[in-house]
């Protein structure tokens, strides 16, 4: 069986990109998104989000916005994640880190270690991240793609074939989708968003999904 789990980064980061994740899940494939709480997030995004029946992870982000505690952990002393729960009243099905800061040392292993007390699954990008997740008792997709780039990319061509070439497992596409914004003029990764809102976000690449018998899940569907 393959299973794929669509995960759109960086709900929260612009209303722009917000509204683009949520129009992807509703029109094509994505089935999961991750929250950056270090930024605000509007209620009516977050309730929206919430009534759209999307896994929701969290999006470790070491590098953007105002950290969220002068304390040295992510969660509190009840083992609670502080501002994700806050938000969503429940945990995240997920972990991943912006900007990929989980694969440097020591960060890789303090979110392991959170991910394991909690039984959450985590994002692998590479083979050594999952052998170390997996070692760690962990749950994570078979197989990774995605990236960002000076071009978008997932155009609709690349997702379709990215489609057909599916190996068998679980994988996980990590996508950029979002509307453009005048918030967005300063990121290097910025018009790419409406890019990958038609590769990851539009009826055919739903449809090309069904037609190959692809099972579209979140992380919360690993076992």
């Amino acid at each position: 069986m393959r299973r794929l789990i669509v995960n759109a980064d960086d709900f929260g980061l612009t209303r722009g990109v917000s509204e683009g994740i949520l129009a992807a899940h509703r029109h094509g494939i994505v089935t999961s998104t991750t929250v950056l709480v270090t930024l605000p997030v509007a209620r009516d995004l977050r309730d929206r989000l919430v009534r759209s029946g999307m896994g929701i992870g969290l999006h470790v982000n070491l590098t953007l916005g105002r950290p969220l505690t002068r304390a040295p952990s992510l969660v509190g002393r009840d083992g609670r994640f502080r501002a994700f729960e806050r938000l969503f009243g429940r945990g995240p099905t997920h972990l991943d880190t912006h900007h990929h800061v989980g694969l440097w040392p020591p960060v890789g292993q303090i979110v392991r270690g959170i991910a394991r007390e909690r039984g959450l699954a985590v994002r692998s990008q590479t083979k050594p991240a999952r052998a170390a997740a997996r070692l760690a008792g962990l749950r994570t997709p078979d197989h990774f793609f995605g990236e960002s780039g000076p071009e978008a990319y997932w155009t609709l061509g690349r997702t379709l074939g990215r489609l057909r070439g599916l190996p068998p497992g679980a994988s996980e596409f990590m996508t950029h989708p979002g509307y453009f914004d005048d918030e967005l003029s300063s990121s290097r990764y910025g018009r790419q968003r409406e890019q990958e809102l038609v590769g990851v976000g539009s009826s055919g690449a739903r449809a090309a999904a069904a037609a190959l018998g692809i099972r579209l899940v979140d992380f919360g569907a690993l076992g």
